[in-house]
């Protein structure tokens, strides 16, 4: 078994949660890598470009993919375009619906005045700072569906207190996928109260713990 885990949007693999599970996996003994899916240029950053990051990992050999909120819709998506590198899925606060939420998120308005400067601004949770990401992200973006229809075992989990991606598109995707396991915790969408909680429950999935 080995782990690829996935970090969201304007994160890295120095968050919080990316730097717990990787100390709790190598007491494990359980190989973890955990990529920087914008490679150093956010401005550039699409999901398909992160697909083709995701894609160089996967060549040493079938994995689990953790994702944490768009990482975790990353995991979703590759999950259904490579069946059999993927053997299980374990997603927190996955960003489904993504696409959707997205222009939802803007509006038309601030849509057109984001391709028309060609970057908006926005915080990166991994370096500290402002950084522009170009529209790009968000024509790339439409071309994926909102709910990736992974076959695998999965695992979600997901903060009641959810203000970015509420709770019940996880019940929605759950509800629809009797491969998926919903576990439900009283948190918000960072999940970093919980930790232990979210040990406990990938490593029983696993079967380790």
């Amino acid at each position: 078994m080995r782990i690829v885990y996935l970090h969201g949007f304007a994160s890295s693999p120095q968050s919080s949660k990316a730097r717990f599970f990787a100390r709790q996996f190598a007491e494990a003994g359980v190989p973890f890598q955990a990529p920087r899916l914008d490679e150093g240029n956010f401005e550039s950053l699409t999901i398909s470009g992160q697909l083709r990051v995701i894609q160089r990992l996967m060549t040493g050999g079938p994995a689990v993919l953790m994702g944490s909120s768009l990482g975790g819709y990353l995991a979703a998506l590759y999950a259904v375009r490579h069946p059999n590198e993927v053997e299980k899925v374990v997603l927190m606060a996955p960003a489904f619906q993504f696409p959707r939420r997205w222009r939802e998120r803007f509006g038309p308005q601030e849509l057109e005045r984001w391709k028309r400067e060609g970057s908006l601004p926005f915080f990166h949770y991994g370096s500290k700072t402002e950084q522009r990401l170009g529209y790009g992200f968000v024509e790339d973006g439409e071309q994926y569906e909102d709910q990736p229809s992974f076959l695998q075992p999965g695992l979600i989990l997901h903060g009641k207190e959810d203000p970015v991606v509420p709770v019940t598109v996880s019940r929605e995707f759950a509800a629809a996928h009797s491969n998926a396991k919903l576990v439900e915790f009283p948190s918000g969408h960072e999940l970093t109260d919980v930790l232990p909680e979210l040990w406990a429950q990938t490593g029983a999935f696993l079967g380790f713990i």
